[in-house]
């Protein structure tokens, strides 16, 4: 070895950590993995209670920090130069997250509820700077701070109290599972505002009397560039990798190298990279495989990895030994806790407070960071009606409410005709709507093969991503052309479970991510003569078990038409209009069909026309007769009840008419029948006329209006009217969407 290489082997270990490389790396990964392991540990323990992932993590951290009482696992567990490490770890555990967290953010919630969001942030941070003030002063004395003029020490400890840490209540909201509902929402996006208000004028009192503003300019012209330079290279290696299912892991570290670069940089002018690395993320392009990549290659790592080290390494440098010796200090201590709202992470250690003052400003914010998520776990638990998803169903909620759908696909053949109904759905510029694309991938059982791992072949050495095969990749393909070609940003959802209990995935998914409506594939296809071909039966078992187990509304998508170029599916393709029918015959069902009708009217090349089926007054006046003769109380009991939900649909359509028939913009026709025979002939005239159908499922029980329709039912889960309009028998060229009302199960209404 020459004498230079030997040199700067030597400078580069007393750089980094002293005269020892090796110890502290290796203290480093004994600390990871104990966290890790402990951490799991207290996790099942406490989610029996209800208790978030943090809060197990953080105290498995404190757990194991006071084990450093023991002199020997002082020297092995935390060597004295291992300090540099655990800043190393965190920096990029928290880099990591913040960046993730930003692109899978989206922003429009905070845009349109810029007024609430800002209102709470604001509150918040001016009752934690409140409160920081009262005990300011107390804690000058007691810190004896002489060298921080009072004014700098009083806004020090005002920030401190005011910060909220964003990883901490993006974690709580998303494993209590409320991070879906508007509450979590508003939470999640306040305490972001908080945190970016309060760390920037902390930079700003930090750097003020060293005169480094002309590096904070610098560092926010180094995030817009970063977010420049992130966008062009996204674009281009999306278009490289047309073919491919995910980038290729040279071209993920290219991405992710240059987001650490852009945090250096700003880390190194003074100021913090948390917002910088959020900004980058949330200006990344969420559309191609570059998104696609980075939230399937990161999302594990950060959740089950990352952030556990992240928030274990925060309790394993409380040094609580040290500040519980004083009954003095425990008093500080409980006073800051007392007077904290929310959770606050070392904001004060750029700062050169004494050991003493520094120790308890930490354990203060470390515990009340344990406490606060305790409280919100137990509210969240105790007010479930809180977080739960009000918004089960279209027709109670106004135009203008954002609409959560999740679409879901098995196979490329479907997906032309649900990108055009989420086309549909955001027709109008200022649709709120937020749509998922759910990949439902059948997990068959492997085969036993006799065969060595070498000696497989390639095709026959899988693993879940190889789950879909090709279709994934197509899926992908025809959703990033839609993407590009609208600019609406479809969220992609993939579930790998068997058929038979597929069905869970989908409702638990809907659950978590409270959606209105779940639009599922009619198990049938159209054959090139126009019949309809059965596919998969254990599909229409899946969507039969849906349509009684989903926790909002349910709409199943019959795909018919002469051709895809002249059907619905061409309204992504085609600038032609599409001229769609609204079939009602009352109720609850066709009640939300009509709502979701609604939503599609917006769109300026689909013309939308409501068909009421009514009695005949021939008819009316037969069955008010025989009702008047009849002495059954079944008989009047349903007479009666078919009377309220007359007046329910009556008091609809006036409201309905008046608002968006009078003016014009939707269009309406009364068909007048007397039996199920004359609903079936004006079906048949109208076959031509209309791209898509779409109708209510409707319950149980013959309608007037249907009687003898259902005589050779064939797919009872459509309804009456569905199932006529999707047999083979029947003649239509245009698709047919079948709704179902969510229906709730306490009430006695769950259609089975």
């Amino acid at each position: 070895m020459s004498e230079l290489e030997a040199s700067t082997m030597d400078a580069t270990r007393g750089i980094i950590c002293g005269n020892d490389l090796v110890n502290p790396l290796n203290a480093m990964g004994l600390q990871m993995s104990c966290i890790l392991v402990v951490s799991h540990f207290f996790n099942v323990v406490l989610r029996t209670v209800g208790q978030a992932g943090p809060i197990a993590q953080i105290l498995a951290g404190l757990g194991l920090g006071q084990l450093t009482r023991i002199s020997y696992i002082k020297e092995t567990f935390v060597p004295e130069n291992s300090t540099n490490y655990y800043e190393v770890v965190t920096f990029f555990c928290r880099i990591l997250f913040m960046f993730l967290f930003g692109l899978e953010m989206n922003s429009h919630f905070a845009r349109r509820n810029l007024r609430l969001v800002s209102l709470v942030a604001c509150g918040g941070a001016l009752m934690g700077a409140i409160f920081g003030l009262s005990v300011s002063f107390y804690l000058f004395q007691e810190f004896d701070a002489k060298k921080f003029p009072m004014h700098k020490f009083c806004m020090i400890i005002m920030l401190v109290l005011s910060y909220t840490s964003s990883p901490m209540v993006i974690r709580l909201a998303a494993e209590l599972r409320f991070a879906a509902s508007d509450v979590g929402r508003i939470a999640v996006s306040a305490a972001l505002i908080t945190e970016m208000i309060v760390l920037f004028f902390f930079n700003m009192m930090i750097n003020w009397g060293k005169n480094n503003l002309l590096l904070g300019t610098f560092s926010l012209l180094s995030t817009g560039i970063a977010c420049i330079i992130n966008k062009r290279l996204a674009t281009w290696l999306n278009k490289r990798n047309r073919n491919q299912k995910y980038l290729k892991a040279p071209e993920l570290l290219l991405i992710l190298l240059m987001l650490l670069f852009s945090a250096m940089v700003v880390e190194i002018t003074g100021y913090n990279s948390i917002v910088n690395c959020f900004i980058i993320g949330l200006f990344f392009p969420k559309e191609g495989k570059s998104a696609r990549t980075l939230l399937h290659k990161l999302g594990y790592s950060i959740y089950n990895f990352a952030l556990p080290l992240y928030f274990g390494y925060l309790g394993l440098q409380s040094n609580l030994i040290y500040v519980f010796q004083s009954m003095r200090l425990v008093t500080n201590i409980g006073i800051i806790i007392l007077l904290s709202i929310g959770s606050k992470l070392s904001a004060a250690k750029p700062l050169e407070f004494n050991k003493e003052a520094y120790n308890v400003l930490f354990v203060s914010i470390v515990l009340t960071t344990v406490i606060s998520g305790m409280i919100v776990a137990f509210l969240a638990r105790g007010e479930e009606k809180m977080f739960a998803n009000n918004h089960t169903a279209i027709e109670p909620q106004k135009i203008e409410d954002e609409l959560r759908i999740i679409a879901c696909v098995y196979d490329p053949r479907q997906v032309s005709a649900i990108l055009a109904m989420i086309l549909a759905m955001h027709g109008n510029k200022e649709s709120s709507s937020t749509t998922y694309l759910m990949h439902l991938i059948e997990l068959v059982k492997k085969i036993k093969s006799n065969l060595l791992y070498h000696e497989k072949e390639n095709e026959d050495i899988s693993d879940d991503e190889d789950y879909g095969g090709n279709d994934v990749v197509e899926i992908n393909n025809a959703l990033d052309v839609f993407t590009a070609d609208t600019k609406i940003l479809v969220h992609q959802r993939r579930t790998v479970s068997p058929l038979s209990s597929l069905y869970e995935d989908i409702c638990n998914e809907a659950e978590d991510l409270q959606v209105s409506i779940i639009i599922l594939p009619f198990h049938k296809h159209q054959r090139i003569d126009g019949k309809l071909e059965s596919g998969k039966e254990c599909i229409r078992v899946t969507n039969q078990k849906v349509l009684r187990h989903a926790p909002c509304s349910v709409g199943v998508f019959v795909e018919r038409g002469i051709s895809r170029a002249h059907g619905f599916s061409s309204l992504v393709t085609s600038e032609t209009i599409q001229n769609v029918a609204t079939l009602f015959f009352g109720g609850s069902d066709d009640r939300e069909a009509l709502a979701w009708s609604l939503h599609i009217s917006k769109h300026p090349r689909i013309n939308l026309t409501i068909i009421r089926f009514l009695l005949s007054s021939t008819s009316s006046q037969s069955e008010q007769n025989e009702s008047e003769e009849s002495e059954d109380k079944e008989i009047l009991m349903s007479l009666s009840g078919e009377e309220t939900v007359n007046e329910v649909d009556n008091a609809f359509m006036v409201d309905f008419y008046n608002r968006y028939v009078a003016s014009g913009q939707i269009g309406y026709v009364e068909k007048f029948v007397n039996d199920g025979a004359q609903t079936v002939e004006s079906l048949k005239e109208m076959g031509d006329l209309y791209s898509l159908f779409i109708v209510g499922k409707g319950g149980k029980g013959h309608c007037s209006l249907t009687i003898g329709m259902s005589d050779w039912e064939e797919c009872p889960e459509l309804g009456t009217v569905g199932d006529v309009l999707a047999s083979s028998d029947f003649e239509i060229h245009g698709s047919v969407l079948v709704v179902q009302q969510h229906r709730d199960a306490k009430k006695g209404l769950m259609n089975d």
